[in-house]
């Protein structure tokens, strides 16, 4: 079905679905929907190289890594992003673009994809508490989202975020509520702006129990399962070891759980493990009832919402930036209990 075909069974004219389906926001909302909902229902794809000859667009979005942070490709969370993401690409007839280049070339490719109208915009990741990347992009007047938010930086900028400090405030108000006083902390590496805000949600709900910070039991690092195994046999170790975890990933979780179990002991009746970000489409945390009580957010659901937005910022540049903080559920699972007896 071509574009005209498509238009005459909406009753509308060619262009005002074509500007509909490529985001010009003089399209009203209802009419939008459904025009989208046609063009889905009908299969339409848009001729990418006619949009591209008739608009100037490059009708792609790239998404670039440094070195340093390429384990992050690596991640299943990150397999998530980019498939909600692809999946709003694809309705709209765009095309993604990765690019992994060295930490002293990342500046200079966000120049270069502008200068050679390569992308109409970038998703930046893997952000830091002072992130330059925002400034960058701000001066160039590159349209982009960042996933996740830069505590340093007082810019306004787009960006799709998860409130990590909420998700960790309450899941170690949830083990204190189970008597738990010592209490570990698996946390991402510090730099990047999540496990810091993570660390600033365990630290608040320690300090409303007036619980000493200790921090021997408080790990910062890669999520791998290597990397949690490690920290917490670590601290399993200690004189008087954690009788719970709080994990900034299934992965470090998975980690944990191998730790305890190495050393006899049963994750849920005698250690409690917490993990982030459980509901992920290649790591699932069991199928009718859940091994790990996990804080769960989307992260398929934040790789859609933050490609509309850029979507939208690149229909209208002059639009004012958006936000969007999502919360996260806490899911009940095998691998809490009380705060065994000593």
């Amino acid at each position: 079905m071509n574009l005209k075909e498509l238009a005459l069974k909406l009753n509308l004219s060619p262009t005002t679905v074509s500007r509909a389906l490529n985001g010009y926001p003089e399209v009203n909302a209802a009419t939008r929907e459904r025009i989208l909902a046609a063009a889905k229902r009908h299969n339409y794809r848009p001729n990418t190289r006619a949009i591209r000859l008739a608009t100037g667009r490059a009708m792609a979005v790239g998404h670039v890594f440094p070195v340093a942070t390429k384990s992050e490709i690596m991640n299943p969370i990150f397999a998530d992003f980019i498939a909600g993401a692809g999946e709003v690409y694809t309705t709209n007839g765009y095309d993604m673009l990765l690019s992994v280049v060295s930490d002293a070339a990342e500046t200079q490719s966000y120049h270069d994809l502008k200068l050679r109208g390569a992308v109409d915009g970038v998703i930046i990741h893997a952000v830091r508490s002072s992130d330059d990347r925002i400034k960058t992009l701000l001066q160039l007047g590159l349209p982009f989202v960042s996933h996740g938010r830069a505590t340093s930086v007082d810019l306004p900028y787009s960006w799709v975020d998860v409130n990590n400090r909420r998700a960790f405030l309450r899941a170690t108000e949830f083990l204190l509520d189970l008597a738990h006083q010592r209490i570990g902390l698996i946390n991402g590496k510090e730099d990047l702006d999540f496990a810091l805000r993570r660390r600033m949600g365990y630290l608040e709900a320690l300090s409303a129990r007036a619980i000493a910070q200790d921090p021997a039991l408080m790990f910062t690092g890669e999520l791998t399962e290597h990397a949690g195994y490690l920290a917490a046999s670590t601290m399993l170790a200690l004189p008087q070891p954690p009788t719970a975890f709080v994990c900034a990933s299934m992965l470090s979780g998975m980690g944990a759980r191998r730790a305890i179990e190495a050393r006899g002991l049963v994750m849920g009746r005698d250690v409690s493990v917490i993990i982030f970000d459980d509901e992920l489409s290649y790591l699932r945390n069991g199928e009718d009832l859940p091994i790990f009580t996990a804080t769960r957010s989307s992260v398929r659901l934040a790789g859609q919402l933050a490609a509309q937005m850029l979507l939208d910022l690149i229909a209208d540049p002059a639009s004012a930036p958006q936000n969007r903080l999502l919360e996260a559920d806490l899911i009940l699972g095998q691998s809490t209990g009380p705060a065994p007896r000593t």
